[in-house]
């Protein structure tokens, strides 16, 4: 299945659309665009009394079923699709929900807009931010993003950003204690914070030339206030919600969707963004690595494959992990335009890139298909591939037994690119 070949709803017209339904299917792709902007549709939904259900897919396939409205989100397919193409899929589900007469949360879609690699403001989220500013729902200040006040902690998960004390809580511990910032910073000390992680990811051992520039969207956060704001800065919010969307997508829908998240909704959603942040840092960390022409190759071991014949934490793990490896790589350490992060023992692989098909200092090429390209290639070694334009994964197998290999998918998909 390739994308873009399907209508796409404006937010007037899909308002109407949802106005009228007697029940909604929303589908959403795996990143944390497309969950925060599920999230607003479905409490746009509660709002006007109308039933609905929320599923997260890495291949999101509209399923309506009966009378029921489907809606895609973060893919253009199916009648109703918010594809997330061209601008957040967060900036159109916050519209569509005003259209519907609802009160969206302004944060919750500034965060998707953040996971979506935009910036607050830009791409259509110009209602947001400003909603959320006449609010007081947010102030911009110097510092980090984070989604936790302890900068040792936020620093060791972020997968925002890449230093040398990413996925180390005690080495990001010993890099902090060296500024002696004070326990409630200042503006100041924000600042040299700041400064901090920006030179340590530029000047990191194997950092690309994209790391200085990568670096910045978690530069100058929005901070958030008030009481039902669950974390410390939008930034952090969207670094949570793009890992639940893969690792915990249950809790990442849940978070999306609460109002007032619990203490409880809110330490769930910490802990699964730590131990995913952590454990792509490392695989990365320890990932051995090929520069070819146009991409560039992380090989991890996320676990033991024999766990996989009992649906185990090794295929889990890659499933969840590989795409924020791939990110990473693409943004921090890959001198190619795309980057490819490859466990052999889980037969899986996953794609990133930064749109461009060539060579990053190549200008004016046309955006490679991903997605595409993973489907080409997981048909010619026997897989599943899946994607879209700019990301996408591969895998070999999945719990059963089939004549291909995931580095046949990979040769392939190096070919397709």
């Amino acid at each position: 299945m390739t994308e873009a070949t399907s209508p796409t709803s404006a937010p007037d017209a899909l308002a109407d659309v949802l106005a009228d339904a007697p029940f909604v299917r929303l589908v959403a792709t795996d990143d944390g665009d497309a969950v925060a902007a599920a999230g607003l549709l479905a409490r746009a939904l509660r709002a006007v009394d109308t039933p609905f259900q929320v599923r997260v897919s890495r291949d999101p396939v509209p399923d309506a079923g009966d009378d029921a409205v489907a809606v895609t989100v973060g893919a253009a397919r199916g009648p109703h699709a918010i594809p997330g193409s061209g601008r957040p899929a967060s900036a159109d589900a916050f519209a569509t929900a005003r259209a519907l007469g609802a009160d969206p949360d302004p944060v919750v879609a500034l965060a998707g807009v953040v996971a979506a690699g935009s910036v607050p403001g830009t791409d259509g989220s110009g209602d947001a931010l400003k909603a959320a500013e006449r609010s007081d729902r947010v102030r911009r200040r110097p510092g980090v993003a984070l989604p936790v006040a302890d900068a040792a902690d936020g620093l060791a998960a972020s997968t925002l950003v890449r230093t040398p004390y990413s996925g180390d809580p005690e080495a990001a511990a010993a890099a902090l204690a060296e500024l002696g910032l004070p326990a409630d910073r200042d503006d100041d000390a924000h600042r040299r914070l700041a400064s901090l992680v920006a030179v340590d990811v530029a000047d990191a051992d194997g950092a690309n030339a994209r790391a200085a520039s990568a670096v910045e969207r978690a530069l100058r956060p929005y901070e958030t206030t008030g009481n039902a704001a669950p974390f410390e800065t939008v930034g952090g919010y969207a670094d949570v919600l793009d890992a639940l969307a893969r690792g915990a997508p249950g809790t990442g829908v849940s978070l999306a969707l609460a109002a007032d998240p619990s203490d409880g909704l809110r330490t769930a959603a910490l802990d699964a963004w730590r131990t995913h942040g952590r454990a792509a840092h490392r695989a990365l960390d320890a990932a051995t690595t090929g520069r070819y022409d146009g991409c560039f190759v992380a090989r991890v071991d996320l676990g033991d494959g024999a766990a996989d014949t009992e649906g185990g934490t090794a295929a889990r793990d890659a499933a969840a992990v590989l795409p924020t490896i791939a990110r990473l790589a693409r943004d921090f350490r890959s001198p190619e335009p795309v980057a490819i992060a490859l466990d052999e023992a889980a037969g899986r692989l996953a794609v990133a890139g930064t749109g461009s098909g060539r060579a990053a200092d190549d200008a004016g090429t046309e955006p490679t298909g991903l997605g595409d390209a993973c489907r080409s290639a997981a048909g010619e070694a026997g897989g599943d591939g899946w994607g879209t334009a700019d990301r996408g994964g591969i895998v070999v197998g999945d719990g059963e037994a089939t004549d291909g290999d995931i580095t046949s998918a990979l040769a392939a998909l190096r070919e397709a690119l």
